[in-house]
């Protein structure tokens, strides 16, 4: 049996918890035609749920997380990787077994951000951990043009490298406008993102995880309040602002951040960030729902998990 080439790369904030970067690089992907029955006229509108047994042509947009990094097999990127065990492999799996047509391109770029202004960020205040793409200009470019279902998971490293700008000195003044400007950077790299997804593949089913609490993760529980409660702030304000908005634009959004399960400490990998094979089969498992259902549930403006550390 083949075993996937692993990359074992942690990428995580400043914080007692080491950091560590082991990188691989890029090969091309390919073009085709749409065979879904997507509605082309809109690009905004929702599509529909694959018809049963037809085509499914994934691509997966992330960094390490797309890789199943901190999972028992990790994936290179740009490289088919049948038994990977992150959750666009496990998910691409399921609906193999469902009966679709399903294929995958791992566009996950380890270490990287959503927009390029967040990669300069990170180069300034962590340039001991470097970040290797953005994927705007990384990323979207690789898309196949035909590709019928694209996933998004991006907030995580973006938090971290915000918390890192934070304990370089940026925003000294006022560290809460700080992190709300950061957060409005990630909305609009959010907006070019998905008109490059759409300018590229036209209307594919988009499926986006909104951002996670940092703050009930394990590699921060011995964190100083002040880098929790940063966490928390950027990490509320990314989802509630940015990503669940964007169910109005047929965006299906999935609901991490109230998702008791994203909390649970057994669902993480030794690093306490990413997830193992049991975080990443839960969240392969609600990619699958979403990708089936015609009536996903929409993501709630306000839970617990919203604010597990007290705010300054």
């Amino acid at each position: 049996m083949r075993r996937s080439v692993c990359l074992f790369l942690r990428v995580l904030p400043d914080s007692p918890i080491s950091r560590i970067a082991i990188a691989i690089f890029l090969l091309g992907v390919a073009a085709g035609c749409d065979k879904s029955g997507r509605d082309m006229g809109n690009p905004t509108a929702p599509s529909g749920p694959p018809a049963p047994g037809s085509t499914i042509v994934y691509d997966a947009v992330g960094a390490s997380d797309a890789d199943g990094v901190g999972s028992s097999v990790v994936c290179f990127p740009f490289v088919d990787c049948p038994n990977g065990m992150g959750y666009p492999q496990v998910a691409t799996r399921q609906l193999k077994a469902l009966g679709f047509d399903a294929s995958l391109a791992n566009l996950g770029i380890p270490t990287a951000v959503i927009g390029p202004d967040f990669q300069s960020l990170g180069q300034q205040y962590r340039p001991s951990s470097p970040i290797l793409g953005n994927f705007i200009n990384g990323e979207v470019p690789q898309l196949r043009t035909n590709a019928t279902l694209v996933t998004i998971f991006a907030g995580g490293n973006e938090i971290n490298v915000i918390t890192a700008a934070l304990g370089g000195g940026a925003g000294f003044a006022d560290q809460a406008g700080f992190i709300d400007a950061q957060v409005r950077a990630f909305g609009t790299d959010y907006a070019t993102l998905l008109a490059g997804i759409r300018g590229r593949a036209g209307a594919p089913r988009i499926v986006a995880l909104n951002v996670p609490n940092l703050a009930n993760f394990p590699f921060l529980a011995q964190a100083p309040l002040s880098q929790r409660q940063a966490a928390q702030r950027a990490a509320v304000g990314m989802t509630k602002t940015v990503v669940n908005a964007l169910v109005a634009q047929g965006v299906i959004v999935i609901d991490v951040m109230c998702d008791s399960r994203m909390y649970l400490p057994s669902n993480y990998s030794a690093d306490g960030f990413h997830p193992n094979d049991a975080g990443y089969a839960f969240i392969a498992g609600e990619v699958v729902r979403a990708v089936t259902s015609s009536a996903y549930p929409a993501p709630q403006s306000d839970c617990s998990f919203m604010s597990i550390v007290p705010n300054p």
